[in-house]
């Protein structure tokens, strides 16, 4: 379990996008894999308890096997079927934010297979806030293990045309619920052996939404690098375009890339002496929601305008505010490699 996956993924004549939820249904049901919608990504969703499946899914990302996966259910009483306990502030906080953003990692059931988990002892689970994927599971008796469907490292999809894009052959069908709402990964927290909130992955929900509903601070979780993850989003280098991104204040940083063709992604500001059709702007009016909706989009529209560097500013680390500076960091940390 320690080794990258490496295997030669199945090939599909053709992948399809539609909104037949029945469809979806049959694939997933015969162990084959779909692109789900979600309120934050598009997933890669397969049966959870079938490990020919799970495989399939790392074959399909090139994902590595240590890295392990969240899994979907359709309801708070599924997703007891499948954790030993859960504790009290873990339901606090269900009954506030689920459906939706937040993921939970909770000790698994032997149900679960350790494929899924890299062979922790808890899983990380989640109810998803999109109407057609709440349909499919509710129409099913297993759960859905659905890390972000596209190629491992890579900006996470946000449309099914995204998935389509890295995917396309991979899988058979893509089933189509919009654009997403939030547009950044799930918040993933769990507890220590006091039941206390740790916070291993920010994301749609911000830690001070947490922690209004519990009255109490929470704390980062603690990993150590000799280990490996125990939940997605914890490796240093992810989320990363082709090409190379570089974090900071954007009129210095634009000095250090003089006669470089770049792109820029901006909070609120057009920079000056950049061309306006480099420019992505993720929200003109200040809003840290819309702009973590637009963050995916931009990187890869910039990706695609074969520039040299993409220079993005760091975000007020606020709210949601830190997922996207987390985000970033992540995408420019595969030039520090």
């Amino acid at each position: 379990m320690h080794k990258a996956a490496i295997f030669a993924a199945e090939i599909f004549m053709q992948t399809i996008i539609g909104e037949d939820i029945e469809k979806a249904r049959h694939y997933l049901m015969n162990g084959e894999l779909v692109g789900i919608p979600t309120e934050t990504v598009y997933g890669l969703a397969g049966n959870a308890l079938d490990e020919n499946a799970v495989v399939k899914i790392f074959e399909a990302k090139n994902r590595p096997s240590f890295n392990p996966l969240i899994i979907h259910v359709g309801s708070w009483q599924m997703l007891e079927k499948y954790v030993e306990h859960v504790p009290a502030k873990a339901k606090l906080l269900a009954d506030k934010f689920t459906p939706g953003p937040l993921t939970f990692l909770l000790p698994k059931k032997n149900t679960v297979p350790d494929m899924v988990t890299a062979g922790s002892d808890k899983v990380a689970i989640r109810i998803p806030n999109h109407p057609l994927t709440l349909s499919l599971l509710k129409s099913l008796d297993f759960p859905l293990a659905a890390p972000s469907a596209n190629p491992f490292g890579y900006i996470s999809p946000t449309t099914a045309q995204h998935v389509l894009e890295g995917l396309e052959g991979k899988i058979p069908y893509i089933l189509d619920g919009g654009a997403a709402n939030v547009g950044l990964e799930s918040t993933i927290i769990g507890f220590d052996e006091r039941e206390n909130v740790l916070l291993y992955r920010t994301g749609g929900i911000s830690a001070e939404q947490i922690e209004e509903v519990l009255k109490e601070k929470i704390a980062a979780a603690q990993i150590s690098p000799q280990k490996n993850p125990e939940t997605s989003g914890r490796l240093k280098s992810h989320y990363a375009p082709h090409t190379p991104l570089y974090i900071g204040n954007i009129d210095e940083l634009k000095k250090q890339f003089d006669g470089k063709q770049i792109a820029i992604i901006s909070f609120t500001r057009q920079i000056d002496g950049i061309d306006e059709n480099r420019q992505f702007v993720l929200s003109p009016s200040g809003n840290l929601a819309e702009a973590a909706k637009n963050l995916f989009t931009a990187l890869r529209l910039t990706d695609k305008l074969k520039v040299d560097v993409i220079l993005a500013e760091k975000f007020p680390d606020e709210g949601i505010g830190r997922a996207i500076n987390d985000r970033l960091g992540k995408a420019q940390a595969e030039n520090k490699k």
